[in-house]
């Protein structure tokens, strides 16, 4: 009985706590400031492992690993096709009267070949970045812990807070926001009147989101909150882990659009679409994805409804690049209000890899991480430009995102993560090597009609030089 008299007092000690300290904060909107003493003080301990690795490592004549990520490899930009032949080929190889092959020409594409493989700047995107510092995780390549004792007992103190800590009162706080948001949605979804459902519903969402974000330790930085997303727009960002909806949500309310699920993911999406519009398709039919374009102008039409959040990318990316932006979101012909969010992977890295980790997996990790810690920029909205179309629109909206958090624009399609390389892309490079012989033979025979030379080796000696 005096076991399960303690047990009693240590779990209604730990509710109060719980619902004191989190949950009213939460639900009111305000930061008691815990996190932010807690980030600090991880920010001192990581400095002083980080000083006792270099020391224990110099007293051992080691040397401590550097990842790969860790320096800066400035390259040239690379050559066209057309530059890049002409090189091989040398500047004073004679044009001929007929598109001819070279053998000099197979060197080009191997070079390029290999280049790829050396530094392949898409599938590195598909991967969690490698630290420059020990964060007192194990995920990392090198066994920091093994160094020296003193590490290896702060490591394993690390161990216990997370998991014996951090962990129960985490997945504790998730299960409050999950049951939440399913049960106060329903509810909600039961009002008569539009307006009050609309208000209720943003509200409800908020708080449960702002329960969630707690339960990650998230420490969020929002710049320039005068650019927030309206109704009747569409919201589109960077795409890096499935909690990036939690994110944002914890600063606004959206309208969401995705991928129907089935299990406990999809029992809440049934009960928030009771409340809010959302829009939920399954993406192995063509023919729903009519049905969503059309759904989703539909809603952008009207103004009383809150702005849709879409992930243009379609894919997790690891945070440090923003891939190719899908054309769907920018055929609508509304305002577009890019946002851009960038993690500290230094506290826990925040990105999913779904063909290594399951979504159990991946949040077991994210709630025995230090923290999420992460910024995220609201941009200025923007228009599609007249006689501009929804890819270059896209590119415009994509860069803009790039730019401002720091990350690298690529403009390859974040579909490769799953798939091989698209023919259409083969098919490019051999239309560009024709164009190549082609634009040759017609230099050429311009040369020849406008000068009228007889002399045979000026003129093909001029035209070389002329490519």
């Amino acid at each position: 009985m005096t076991w399960l008299h303690f047990l009693s007092i240590s779990i209604t000690v730990w509710l109060t706590l719980l619902f004191a300290f989190t949950i009213v904060p939460a639900v009111l909107g305000v930061s008691i400031g815990i996190r932010r003493l807690y980030l600090r003080t991880l920010l001192k301990i990581f400095e002083w492992a980080t000083l006792r690795m270099e020391m224990e490592a110099k007293e051992k004549n080691q040397q401590l690993y550097k990842p790969y990520s860790s320096g800066i490899i400035v390259k040239e930009p690379p050559l066209s096709l057309q530059q890049g032949i002409q090189e091989l080929r040398g500047s004073a190889s004679c044009l001929h009267s007929e598109p001819e092959f070279e053998i000099a020409d197979i060197f080009y594409f191997c070079r390029r070949g290999v280049e790829s493989i050396v530094d392949d700047e898409v599938t590195k995107r598909f991967s969690a970045q490698e630290l420059e510092t020990w964060n007192l995780l194990t995920r990392s390549h090198y066994n920091f812990r093994h160094i020296s004792l003193r590490l290896t007992v702060l490591w394993g103190l690390g161990v216990l807070i997370r998991y014996g800590i951090l962990l129960p009162l985490r997945v504790t706080l998730a299960a409050t926001g999950i049951t939440l948001i399913i049960v106060l949605t329903t509810l909600v979804g039961f009002l008569p009147s539009r307006e009050l459902r609309f208000f209720l519903t943003e509200k409800v969402h908020v708080m449960c989101y702002r329960i969630c974000v707690r339960s990650l330790t998230a420490i969020i930085t929002y710049h320039n909150r005068e650019n927030k997303p309206k109704n009747g727009g569409i919201c589109v960002a960077n795409h890096t882990t499935p909690i990036d909806v939690i994110i944002l949500a914890n600063d606004g309310c959206y309208s969401l659009i995705g991928q129907a699920h089935g299990g406990l993911l999809g029992m809440v999406q049934r009960a928030m679409v009771k409340s809010s519009p959302h829009i939920w398709f399954d993406r192995s039919e063509v023919k729903d994805r009519h049905l969503v374009a059309k759904r989703l102008s539909d809603h952008v039409a009207d103004k009383t409804k809150q702005p849709i959040l879409i992930f243009p990318e379609g894919t997790c990316i690891n945070n440090t690049s923003v891939m190719m932006f899908k054309k769907g979101s920018f055929e609508i012909g509304c305002t577009v209000y890019p946002v851009a969010i960038k993690y500290d992977p230094l506290f826990g890295d925040a990105f999913w890899n779904s063909s290594k980790f399951g979504m159990v997996n991946y949040l077991l990790r994210m709630m025995s991480s230090w923290a999420i810690v992460c910024s995220v920029w609201y941009l200025p909205p923007m228009n599609r430009e007249e006689g501009e179309d929804a890819v270059q629109f896209a590119n415009r909206v994509k860069a803009a995102i790039a730019a401002q958090g720091g990350l690298v624009d690529l403009i390859w399609d974040g579909g490769l993560k799953r798939a091989k390389v698209k023919d259409a892309f083969k098919e490019e490079q051999q239309k560009l090597y024709s164009k190549v012989l082609v634009g040759e033979q017609e230099q050429g025979d311009n040369k020849s009609t406008e000068e009228g030379n007889p002399e045979e080796d000026k003129s093909c000696h001029g035209s070389a030089n002329g490519q």
